[in-house]
């Protein structure tokens, strides 16, 4: 089960009146907007730069690459782990060890996942030897 995080602080910004229109009729504006900063932080397919479509020539021929080298190996022991292609297709059990992988952070398999302490302020999981390097990187202000 993914833990919401508790929204403490507010930010305020000024926008053009049609804008304000458009974000004043969203049935939850804060959660659109939040979800617009964070795809900012994305990055963008080396395929497709952004557009969601591929010629089929490079569709035919990066499928079977895709599919055949989607592994990547455990931060912590090295186990080859299946990526999915995206977080939807990743099971309730699996998605906080690969949202944070998406997001930029370390990739552990289930086991070492357990075992490897959390970030109290992201809830990140991150070895010990690791913590300082993640706060400078993560949450420096």
């Amino acid at each position: 089960m993914t833990r919401k995080t508790q929204k403490t602080k507010i930010v305020a910004f000024k926008v053009e009146e049609e804008l304000a229109e458009f974000l004043g009729k969203l049935k939850n504006k804060s959660e659109f907007i939040r979800k617009a900063i964070l795809a900012q932080f994305s990055m963008e397919c080396p395929l497709c730069s952004g557009s969601g479509v591929v010629p089929r020539g490079l569709h035919n021929h990066y499928k079977p690459i895709v599919l055949r080298e989607n592994k990547h190996p455990c931060n912590k022991c090295s186990t080859p782990i299946a990526l999915p292609l995206n977080i939807d297709a990743a099971s309730a059990a699996e998605r906080p060890r690969l949202e944070q992988y998406f997001h930029g952070g370390p990739l552990f398999c289930a086991k070492c996942f357990a075992d490897v302490p959390s970030c109290d302020d992201c809830e990140w999981h991150i070895p010990h030897e690791g913590i300082a390097d993640h706060f400078k990187k993560v949450h420096a202000h």
